[in-house]
């Protein structure tokens, strides 16, 4: 995926917000289905009505999909996908279920399945930001980057709070060279969500525009946000350097190395 964490619990989230989590039912179902327990809590829960089968239909495919989410978080993907195959089997109607099965083929980097799953996620639910986003993904490792930014798109005109898509679409845009649409896309996520991450962002793409008091000011809020990030300190120390102020630079270079997790000990 492009970053680390991909869609936290989106998938849980958009179950919440659904009738499943709205009767009256089991303490395991209610835990399975929670937004606000851990993930490890969630998938014991889930296990728990998938063993005991206390529930059957589409809330036993949701209980497995949950699962499956989770296993993905965890990175146990074949897991994920025995329990994805089963929700499908289960409810072959829920979008959900593709939506993190797709995410089980990305993982995997199996991008063409990936992508029929998002597709057959959309087509069941048109208005699922989380799919058109992951799919963005997934087209994206391709370097389809049109096809990506063409979901990335849709993701935010469905959702246009969904800051982590704005993120995306301009990181798309940063590798098609298309600066001014990536800074921008950047700022939205900021604005939505200023993430250590969006700053980097926005700064790779000052710095490669040339805009290097910019990109300073970018990689120095990464260092406020995150003193020990070496990466705010060593793209600062970088355009210090282009700036020609040496001193500077190999200030931040030294508490790069201060806190770079890849350095030799």
């Amino acid at each position: 995926m492009i970053r680390s964490a991909v869609l936290g619990l989106a998938a849980v989230a958009l179950l919440a917000a659904s009738p499943l989590a709205q009767a009256e039912d089991t303490p395991a179902w209610k835990s399975c289905i929670s937004t606000t327990n851990t993930g490890a809590e969630r998938s014991a829960s889930c296990s728990e009505v998938i063993e005991t089968k206390s529930q059957e239909g589409r809330k036993l495919a949701a209980a497995y999909c949950i699962r499956g989410h989770e296993n993905n978080e965890k990175r146990d993907l074949d897991a994920a996908l025995a329990d994805l195959d089963e929700a499908i089997r289960l409810d072959p109607t829920y979008a959900c279920s593709y939506n993190n099965r797709g995410r089980t083929y990305g993982f995997k980097g199996d991008y063409d399945r990936a992508i029929a799953d998002y597709s057959e996620a959309l087509k069941l639910n048109p208005n699922m930001a989380i799919a058109y986003n992951n799919r963005g993904d997934a087209y994206f490792h391709k370097r389809q980057l049109d096809e990506a930014i063409a979901d990335f798109s849709m993701a935010v005109q469905v959702a246009p709070n969904y800051a982590r898509a704005y993120g995306y679409r301009a990181l798309a845009y940063h590798t098609m060279g298309n600066y001014k649409r990536a800074a921008e896309d950047y700022t939205a996520e900021i604005r939505l969500a200023p993430t250590v991450t969006a700053y980097l962002g926005r700064g790779d793409v000052y710095r490669d525009a040339d805009q290097l008091d910019r990109a300073m000011a970018d990689y120095a809020a990464v260092i406020k946000l995150a003193p020990n990030d070496a990466r705010g300190w060593r793209n600062r120390g970088m355009i210090r350097l282009f700036k020609g102020d040496s001193k500077g630079g190999i200030a931040d270079y030294s508490k790069a190395l201060e806190y770079d997790v890849y350095r030799v000990k």
